[in-house]
């Protein structure tokens, strides 16, 4: 067993001193030879070092295409995701004639989804993810990549719809019913076929009720027409809705209390 071992840690710091060998060496050769194998062998740190050195030095050799092929891909399969973009979009502009320029194209475009953070933070990369994608797929209508890229787009562009939603609902358990009624009519307006189309009706009319019940008295009849308008168009686009029985009495208080106000005047 420890004739084993030892044999073990001979090959290991035998194949550590070699690499170390050539990452020192001036042999162009010998960088991208060993690079290939550790590339080949999914070992991408140690490929992307050895690929750092050749990229300067390759500029218009017939090899500098492959090298910049596998050094993007090595910065991708690292989640170094930000280089991997930008090495991407180069060797797509510096290589428009390339068999890999797709897989390029589309691999740089899903670097950015696989930073896209969380929904409930700042969307920047997300919003840049889709661009670079939709971009993709109107340049590639046809590609292999296609269905993949397109599953992308519609789960960015949800990611989005829910920090829109999660927005407004939250003005409204905030009791900011203004907000929350504003920014729910600015999201049926964005997002017309968002599967969240359902909730958000039914809380814009709840935060128009609650709106309207808190009111000062001068202003609670026309928010009491207002909500009972947002009723109605609920109704109208979900009858058959999980939340139609609870808005429905709610519907019905409002009635109520509009009755007083036209019985009064």
């Amino acid at each position: 067993m420890k004739k084993l071992l030892y044999l073990l840690l001979i090959i290991v710091l035998g194949s550590c001193s070699e690499y170390q060998k050539v990452l020192k060496s001036e042999s162009l050769q010998e960088k991208f030879e060993m690079g290939t194998e550790l590339y080949d062998a999914e070992k991408y740190p140690k490929a992307n070092r050895l690929f750092m050195d050749l990229v300067p030095k390759y500029r218009g050799k017939p090899q500098a295409e492959k090298l910049m092929y596998m050094y993007s891909k090595t910065f991708y399969y690292m989640k170094d995701y930000y280089t991997a973009n930008y090495q991407m979009e180069r060797f797509v502009s510096s290589y428009p004639k390339s068999e890999k320029k797709e897989e390029l194209a589309f691999l740089g475009a899903k670097s950015y989804y696989n930073i896209s953070p969380a929904y409930s933070k700042d969307q920047k990369e997300t919003i840049e993810a889709i661009d670079k994608m939709q971009a993709f797929i109107n340049q590639y209508p046809s590609s292999e990549y296609l269905e993949e890229a397109n599953a992308i787009v519609k789960e960015l562009d949800f990611k989005l719809e829910k920090k829109a939603y999660d927005i407004a609902k939250q003005y409204n358990t905030i009791s900011d019913y203004q907000a929350s009624i504003k920014a729910f009519d600015n999201f049926l307006l964005d997002y017309p076929g968002s599967q969240l189309r359902e909730q958000a009706h039914f809380y814009r009319f709840d935060a128009a009720y609650q709106l309207a019940i808190n009111s000062v008295e001068w202003k609670k009849e026309q928010r009491i027409i207002k909500a009972i308008s947002y009723f109605n168009t609920f109704k109208r686009y979900f009858p058959e809705s999980k939340f139609l029985e609870e808005a429905s009495s709610i519907e019905t208080e409002l009635n109520e209390l509009l009755k007083q106000y036209q019985i009064k005047s």
